[in-house]
């Protein structure tokens, strides 16, 4: 018999969020990305579009805004159907999605600032 293997699903990062949509606001991924479900997302501030975290950046992206609540292939221009988890939620950490190279402290402070915004991040749930 054949093993099947399933994916993260959004069940898996969102443990909890706040009724009536509070929690998502609707997101611009900007060009040249495929973001996976959980991916850990900064805002541009010049364009107010969204992108993987990037700690090393100087454009607003190097905090952390957020996060996708589903995968989202921009590699052939922006996608204005992104779902941002953006307030007043919990997710579980092991579903986060971390730009590659990301150390200890920098994944540090993120969570740090996705606390700032209302998003608990929990290990084991």
């Amino acid at each position: 018999m054949p093993v099947i293997t399933e994916g993260m699903n959004l069940g898996d990062l969102l443990k909890y969020e706040a009724p009536n949509l509070y929690s998502r606001d609707q997101a611009t991924v900007l060009a040249g990305q495929n973001l996976a479900l959980g991916a850990v997302v900064g805002i541009v501030s010049a364009t107010g579009k969204v992108k993987a975290l990037d700690p090393a950046a100087t454009d607003g992206s190097q905090t952390a805004a957020g996060i996708l609540l589903q995968p989202v292939d921009a590699t052939a221009g922006d996608r204005d159907d992104g779902i941002l988890l953006a307030r007043h939620a919990i997710v579980a950490d092991h579903a986060l999605v971390w730009p590659a190279g990301i150390t200890n402290a920098e994944k540090a402070a993120a969570v740090a600032q996705l606390k700032a915004i209302g998003i608990l991040v929990r290990k084991g749930v």
